[in-house]
């Protein structure tokens, strides 16, 4: 019998292996430690929300194939949403497409969009599926590291100029960003979107955070800005607005050109899924503006409990501007390994957390910083700042 000598994993995934998500997860089974490391809600979303997937079931909307593109309520719900929050105008037959979550988005739009030896900007630290999908297009990844300066993380503009060269097709963007919980400000995303025009750029953007944002930042798409929405792929997301991750509905808002090219993508990839709730989450995004109001209160108030108790227990702490993440630098704890320090974790403090090392290209960048989600019940929270204060102690 013949001996296979070639690797089975293709050259352009060698590299990823098993997430830090999953592995942080097993680790927390394994412990019985709090896991605040995988950025899910340990609650659901609304019950009428929920209520209407039931109905779309039980009335057998989308227990068959759904239309490609998606169910058509929804598509109408997404433009509407546009609109009502951005003053964008899209056409729902013909500029917008539901996906399988923001992932399958991002997946999408890149096998798209690139041939290979594109190079792709992204800013550093970056959502792990971000590097993937760049590989699997055959693209190059040139990253843009987000700094510490100021109790945030920034962007330096003349950097990210700097990296653009004559084999740069777009910029891959993300704000709210994950995992430092920096909002660009509408001054960047000027600078940017002028970068964009100048050397004809497409920008893909994943603002699945986009209502989760505090202390009076402010969401800007950057397809709103001028001469920005015929090179803008949109992404977004119900999972993280309405607290319903494991169903998986994203969408994208671009030019019918745009659309038309990631669905054929798409289309190739999962062709359809998440019929019923499709229909429950068009429900969703007419909900009223108290419940996003809502949602933000109880998220900041959150978020500021975690944050004391991470500082609490000597972290220094890097309050977010927007997403379900708190940056904490593990430094004045005696340490600089985040991924030693989150391996050791959960025996030291019943706690999970993710390191930020893996998001980073430059891990000595990343090395010193880690990230803890305060998307849980406070009741949990609480539990885990009381454990975490056991490293001072």
């Amino acid at each position: 019998m013949a001996v296979m000598t070639r690797p089975l994993l293709n050259r352009r995934l060698a590299a990823f292996g098993t997430t830090i998500f999953a592995e942080m997860s097993a680790l927390a089974l394994r412990t019985g430690a709090i896991n605040l490391g995988q950025g899910f809600p340990d609650t659901d979303g609304p019950e009428q929300i929920r209520e209407a997937a039931v109905r779309a079931l039980r009335d057998g909307r989308g227990n068959q194939y759904p239309p490609g593109p998606g169910v058509p309520e929804l598509r109408e719900a997404v433009a509407e949403h546009q609109l009502k929050h951005y003053g964008l105008t899209y056409d729902p037959d013909t500029e917008v497409l539901v996906t399988v979550g923001a992932t399958e988005a991002i997946a999408a739009s890149l096998l798209a969009l690139l041939e290979p030896g594109d190079e792709v900007i992204a800013l550093e630290p970056y959502y792990d599926s971000y590097a993937a999908c760049i590989a699997m297009a055959g693209g190059t990844r040139v990253p843009v590291t987000l700094r510490p300066h100021d109790g945030a993380f920034r962007l330096d503009l003349d950097e990210l100029r700097a990296e653009v060269t004559d084999r740069t097709r777009l910029i891959l963007l993300n704000t709210p960003h994950n995992p430092t919980g920096t909002v660009l400000s509408r001054a960047e995303l000027t600078v940017i979107a002028e970068l964009a025009q100048e050397r004809n750029l497409l920008v893909v953007t994943d603002e699945v955070y986009e209502h989760l944002v505090f202390d009076g930042a402010e969401h800007l798409p950057i397809a709103s800005l001028p001469g920005m929405r015929e090179r803008t792929v949109t992404i977004g997301s119900a999972g993280k607005t309405f607290s319903f991750t494991g169903w998986k509905v994203g969408w994208i808002t671009a030019t019918p050109e745009l659309t038309a090219a990631v669905r054929s993508a798409k289309q190739f990839l999962t062709y359809v899924a998440s019929g019923p709730f499709q229909y429950a989450v068009a429900e969703a995004l007419r909900l009223p503006d108290t419940y996003f109001d809502d949602l933000r209160a109880d998220l900041l108030a959150r978020r500021d409990l975690l944050s004391d108790g991470l500082a609490g227990a000597g972290f220094t702490v890097y309050r977010p501007a927007g997403t379900y993440f708190v940056t904490a630098d593990i430094r004045p704890l005696g340490t600089s390994d985040g991924i030693a320090f989150c391996r050791a974790l959960p025996e030291r403090a019943g706690v999970v957390a993710i390191p930020n090392a893996v998001f980073y290209d430059h891990r000595e960048a990343g090395a010193p910083f880690v990230r803890f989600a305060f998307c849980k019940r406070t009741a949990v929270l609480q539990e885990a700042v009381e454990r975490l204060g056991r490293l001072t102690r």
